[in-house]
């Protein structure tokens, strides 16, 4: 007589399996945050459950310079993750061919020296920039027309795909991912060498247990409608790396929202604006406190800035018709206004007020942000321990409450990860206030 205990798996403890993986990654690679970290995992992790995704979120891991771990990073994600592809170029007949093999399971792409590609020196690759696009979201096939059988030819795209190189890649790519911001290791941070013939095996296992949890909830997981603390984009390429967290529980939930506000933050900081939003944002400092500006002033203003691009745009720096020409589409138009020294053309702050509002907005304070409350599905804290106002969990900001801590706050040197690790969440080393 069998023993059906015997014959079945052991079930995961998925909390358990994804500290076992940061444990492993902190072993060779020093990122530049827990927010890093959480989100490398998170992303790993979420390559084994395709099926249940709407939208596959890229991840993007770039550096200033050489020697920055970046290539090392990728090959911990190509270790652990589903049906790997790894490549250093890549013509997009051959990754349309690559994902259209078996398009309900297709490959996870990883992408290295991604800026021999995209960089300044590469050309536009404007075809594989748009299949790396429309593959974030399910749903947005390549259409070819096949002379020998006069038919058209859909050809998925859908597929996670994973990108390193120096320099920020394309902006609509990295506005689809979760960005790795690499660094070089400071003197006195130690990494272990990574061989793949040695410690291959160890990453190979993680990536088997992944698959063995993961695939077991994908249909939870496609119905799963996580509590988001980011809109739109942001939140569908967050969605699917949130819901892991949520399934895994312990503390994984908080880390995972912490992380996307962290990480998202940090993006939209550092982000360079197109020229247009650049304008808006820049007009909004011009202004100070007045209610109208002539536009010779306006311009003046925006000329006299040294780390601005107006005073170099053509040889007479920015002038009137361009200015008007780039507000036009936002529907921002100048009048001739009444001021004190005269009539002249100029423009109206309350024509600038809905603009501003939808593409430049105020950053808030960092203590006006928060994280939402995590599913109670994932509670961490006992009922005498809940907050008394709402129904969001309290969470815990002694940090003395947490069993992670880290010695370097900005990186992930020196994280004592132990046999139960939970990321460090470091409220200053994120900027996030939770409340």
């Amino acid at each position: 007589m069998t023993d059906d205990k015997h014959d079945q798996a052991e079930p995961v403890d998925g909390a358990e399996l994804l500290d076992d993986m940061a444990a492993t990654i902190t072993r060779y690679v020093i990122l530049p945050s827990t927010s890093a970290l959480t989100a490398v995992v998170l992303w790993v992790a979420a390559t084994h459950a395709i099926p249940a995704w709407n939208c596959a979120p890229r991840l993007v891991i770039r550096a200033p310079e050489r020697r920055c771990g970046k290539s090392r990073l990728l090959d911990m994600v190509e270790g652990m993750s589903h049906r790997p592809l790894m490549t250093v170029n890549a013509s997009p007949s051959a990754v349309y061919r690559s994902i259209g093999v078996a398009p309900s399971d297709p490959p996870t792409l990883l992408i290295d020296e991604a800026d021999t590609i995209f960089g300044p020196k590469a050309g536009d690759n404007e075809d594989l920039r748009g299949l790396l696009n429309a593959g974030h979201q399910r749903g947005r096939p390549a259409l070819r027309y096949d002379a020998s059988s006069k038919s058209v030819e859909k050809i998925a795209t859908f597929a996670m795909a994973a990108l390193a190189g120096i320099g920020a890649m394309p902006d609509t790519i990295e506005d689809r991912a979760a960005v790795i911001r690499m660094r070089r290791r400071a003197p006195g941070e130690k990494v272990a060498p990574y061989r793949v013939g040695r410690d291959g095996p160890e990453l190979d296992e993680l990536r088997q247990r992944l698959n063995q949890w993961l695939t077991g909830h994908v249909k939870e997981l496609r119905n799963a409608t996580p509590d988001m603390p980011l809109e739109d984009r942001a939140a569908d390429t967050w969605e699917p790396m949130i819901a892991v967290a949520d399934l895994a529980g312990g503390q994984w939930p908080r880390a995972a929202r912490k992380a996307a506000v962290a990480l998202t933050s940090d993006r939209d900081a550092g982000d360079e604006s197109s020229i247009p939003t650049r304008l808006l944002a820049d007009c909004r400092r011009a202004f100070q406190d007045a209610d109208a500006l002539p536009t010779q002033l306006l311009l003046e203003r925006l000329r006299s800035d040294a780390e601005g691009p107006w005073a170099s745009m053509g040889a007479a720096g920015l002038t009137a018709m361009k200015m008007g020409n780039l507000l036009r589409d936002f529907e921002i138009r100048s009048d001739t206004i009444r001021f004190p020294t005269g009539q002249a053309k100029g423009y109206y702050r309350s024509d600038f007020a809905d603009a501003w509002n939808r593409y430049c907005p105020e950053p808030k304070p960092a203590a006006g942000e928060a994280v939402p409350a995590v599913p109670a599905v994932t509670s961490q804290v006992s009922p005498e321990e809940a907050s008394a106002t709402g129904t969001a969990q309290a969470v815990p900001t002694d940090q003395a409450s947490l069993t992670l801590t880290c010695e370097n706050e900005a990186g992930t040197a020196g994280t004592p990860w132990g046999p139960r690790p939970v990321p460090a969440l470091s409220d200053a080393d994120n900027n996030v206030h939770v409340a």
